[in-house]
């Protein structure tokens, strides 16, 4: 190691108790948080961790504004901070521009490139020495610093930089600066600040169609409909003719989107210059409007007169599957089952094909035409053999074929559906059939229908390479990560990681988030790293990415809870992983809270039942009360549907009154079936997924 790289792993080393301190300020900056921290620097004065404590402190001032009051910690980190130097100087100079001390501010960020060019800071050093420059009058200096930072794009640079070119009278360069940030960036917290700056600009110019309709689809993109809905307003008002049906036709939908349907259908009455496209696009949103307005024969209606207009397009495909869908919601399964068909006959190849089919498929078995069942299965895996639904065809195709009394086909369906996708839902359930299968000679190859399902991308083994042991960063990175200082951390890691250009970078960063209690923001990296992981063998994947996907924090707590109550530790965690990935402050658009994401309501029923004194809501960010009182909700829904399992998951996402509806629509073989058939997508896939995962923590570890 270089000298540089040694002292900051001795200072990694020297300030591992750190940690928990710091998390706990950085989490929640109580008065008892800053002493703890405050004691730790002062008892390491002499040594580059009392450097880091005392940075930690600046940063949480800094978090709650607190600029004055973070003066004094950061100049006390400056003596030993050493390669934490850049991070003291841009906030000790950040902090002197927030309080009006300008001097101290440029001074503190003068030259910052050349003091520290290895910084991952400098443009946002560059940012901040700008803003002192403006203060000063200095404006162009401010410009020319920050046009060498435009690329790639960041929103509070061109705002700065827009400022500086109106200080300096040049108008028409901060006008396009400060609309780069309002039309190209609309989300960022600066895209306010820069309209209404653009607004004061003598003789600015007109925004072009190009960037409101720009502006207006990553709106769309962030789901802010109204705001979206009030650029495509304006784009129809300032549109020719022949451009106006494409500006009305966008209004209309961020209408609908925006949950403004009578706005939006008043949008739609006459849309005169329209294309034959156009028009069925018109009477596609129409039908979206009457379907969530819940008119369904309006609604019905007008996709017949989609059918009609434009039986090609694109929006009666999709119209067809809201048609489909609406008839499996109300359990009218012949229409459902006719709408499944006419919308992966007229589109056999579109986005939505594979999935129609099987839904057709899959009614055939419920209404019991088991032989035409058994055509539609082997059809799917003929038509669409790399499709999404392929694993449920062969899962339900060897059901049927067990029926039959045919053991071998069933055997050679299973074993395909195992091998190939190793980790989803039907493959273990697969796997539990197959074991109970008298053995047979006839080999798989008698069944040439299952060399049609593609082998697994990427589904070669994963060695992961060393990091570098003297990369500057990487050593920054773990040494930032003993301060609570996660995103640094995680930004110095990629850094070393993509110049290293080796493999190890998700699993470095997912280790950094577990090592802080970060375990949802742990298993996204690793999501985006391996998508497909749940198709292959556990040999494939290194073990640290399976421990970072399927973790056990709060372990000692979640198995003595689940035990209590009764229930498999291992089904509890795949719940939580599931509604929270183990993130304990997170809570829903409709206010569930914590690990198993329980309603304040639910909460304050069952801790009545569990006689829990002193309960307040606020517990239920607590992990331990979390999960005491959610393995005793979720025991009374097992109960309540007869130790199903299935049944309780499904309540659990969608309700127990749904679920009792769900049950009586017929018979079922099993709970398997009665799962295939939820009609609410994201229930199904939420009870399979639950299922699937508790599979791979038993396989993962063992006995709990």
């Amino acid at each position: 190691m270089s000298p540089r790289v040694r002292r900051m792993r001795e200072a990694f080393v020297a300030s591992t108790s750190l940690r928990p301190m710091a998390q706990q300020l950085l989490e929640d900056r109580s008065p008892a948080a800053y002493t703890g921290v405050e004691s730790y620097a002062r008892a390491h004065a002499r040594e580059d961790a009392g450097a880091l404590a005392w940075l930690v402190v600046g940063y949480a001032h800094i978090v709650d504004h607190q600029y004055a009051q973070a003066i004094d910690p950061l100049n006390r980190a400056k003596p030993l901070a050493g390669d934490l130097g850049d991070y003291v100087a841009y906030y000790l100079g950040t902090c002197y521009l927030q309080t009006g001390r300008q001097g101290e501010a440029l001074a503190a960020l003068a030259d910052f490139d050349k003091t520290y060019p290895d910084s991952l800071l400098i443009r946002d050093a560059h940012l901040s020495y700008a803003g002192a420059l403006l203060t000063e009058n200095r404006a162009a200096e401010a410009v020319e610093l920050l046009e060498k930072d435009r690329l790639p794009a960041r929103s509070d640079i061109e705002l700065t930089l827009g400022r500086a070119y109106e200080a300096l009278s040049k108008n028409e360069k901060a006008a396009e600066a400060l609309a780069n940030v309002y039309y190209n960036m609309p989300t960022a917290s600066e895209a306010d600040q820069a309209y209404a700056e653009l607004k004061r600009i003598p003789l600015a110019l007109a925004p072009t169609a190009t960037q409101r309709k720009t502006r207006a689809e990553l709106l769309i993109k962030a789901r802010r409909y109204n705001d979206a809905a009030d650029e495509y307003r304006e784009l129809a008002i300032h549109a020719t003719p022949a451009e106006r049906p494409t500006a009305e036709l966008a209004l209309a939908d961020a209408l609908h989107r925006a949950g403004r349907n009578r706005e939006a259908k008043s949008e739609l009455t006459t849309l005169p210059n329209a294309s034959l496209d156009q028009q069925a696009q018109r009477l596609y949103i129409l039908g979206e409007v009457a379907w969530s307005s819940d008119q369904n024969e309006e609604f019905y209606r007008t996709v017949e007169e989609l059918r009609t207009l434009s039986p090609t397009s694109p929006w009666l495909e999709a119209a067809l599957l809201s048609v489909a869908n609406l008839h499996l919601v109300h359990h009218e399964y012949d229409q459902a089952l006719d709408a499944f068909r006419e919308l992966q006959q007229r589109f056999p190849t579109g986005a939505k094909a594979s999935y129609a089919h099987w839904k057709a498929a899959w009614l055939l078995l419920r209404e019991g035409r088991n032989d035409e069942a058994k055509k539609a299965f082997d059809e799917q895996i003929e038509l669409y053999p790399g499709g999404n639904e392929t694993s449920a065809a062969l899962y339900w195709r060897a059901r049927l074929a067990e029926e039959d009394n045919q053991p071998a086909m069933a055997r050679a369906y299973y074993q395909k559906l195992s091998d190939r996708f190793r980790n989803y839902y039907y493959a273990e359930l697969g796997r539990e059939r197959l074991a109970k299968l008298p053995a047979t000679g006839d080999p798989a190859g008698d069944y040439p229908l299952l060399d049609r399902i593609p082998p697994l991308e990427h589904g070669e083994k994963v060695t992961l390479s060393d990091p570098p042991t003297d990369d500057l960063h990487l050593q920054k990175a773990q040494l930032l990560g003993n301060g609570g200082l996660i995103d640094f951390a995680v930004r110095e890691l990629q850094a070393a990681a993509t110049a290293d250009g080796g493999n190890w970078g998700p699993a470095e960063t997912a280790q950094i988030y577990i090592d802080t209690g970060h375990y949802d923001r742990a298993i996204e990296v690793m999501k985006k790293s391996v998508p497909s992981y749940f198709a292959v063998d556990f040999p494939t994947l290194p073990r640290a990415y399976w421990e970072a996907l399927f973790p056990r924090p709060y372990w000692a707590d979640l198995k003595r809870f689940s035990v209590a109550n009764g229930l498999d530790p291992y089904l509890v965690a795949s719940l939580i992983r599931q509604e929270s990935e183990f993130n304990p402050a997170a809570v829903s658009r409709a206010n569930a809270v914590g690990l198993m994401q329980l309603l304040p309501r639910t909460g304050k029923l069952v801790a009545h039942q569990e006689s829990l004194r002193r309960y307040s809501p606020s517990q239920l960010y607590t992990p331990t009360v979390n999960l005491e009182l959610g393995t005793r909700y979720f025991k009374g829904m097992v109960d309540q549907f007869g130790g199903s399992f299935e049944y309780a998951l499904a309540a659990y996402n969608a309700g127990s009154d749904r679920v009792e509806e769900w049950m009586g629509q017929g018979k079922y073989r099993d709970q398997q079936e009665f799962v295939e058939s939820i009609p609410f997508t994201e229930t199904r896939e939420y009870v399979q997924a639950i299922l699937r995962n508790a599979a791979v923590y038993r396989q993962l570890y063992g006995a709990p």
